[in-house]
């Protein structure tokens, strides 16, 4: 199993940028695939972006290309999401995940085992 709890999350006016961090607990964190999705309100849950077990290789959604960057840092049990250029429409609870079964491009929530509890972005225009 393991934990995941996001940071980073605020208030930024439009075309500004925000990191996201996720820090996971447990000694097989490289062993997950990764991915970030958002919930905005009245909304379903949607993908962001995905990357594999050793970083090398990386999904988005097309919404997102170009703007934001998946990495991750196994030494450090930490995913991030370096968001720029964020528009109004970006703003959402944005979560991370975690699972052993699916691959970069598995984009249902439903998929993914390991959440964390969100953390609020807020876009201003």
């Amino acid at each position: 199993q393991v934990q995941l709890v996001e940071s980073g999350g605020g208030l930024v006016q439009a075309g500004g940028s925000l990191r996201l961090s996720c820090e996971a607990s447990g000694r097989t964190f490289s062993s997950y695939v990764m991915g970030w999705f958002r919930q905005a309100p009245g909304k379903a849950r949607e993908f962001v972006a995905g990357i594999s077990r050793s970083g090398g290789s990386t999904y988005y959604t097309d919404s997102v290309k170009g703007r934001f960057t998946i990495s991750r840092d196994n030494a450090k049990n930490t995913v991030y999401l370096q968001m720029n250029s964020l528009k109004p429409e970006d703003t959402a609870v944005y979560y991370c995940a975690g699972d052993q079964g699916v691959v970069i491009r598995t984009t249902e929530s439903w998929k993914w085992d390991y959440w964390g509890q969100g953390t609020q972005v807020t876009v201003s225009s």
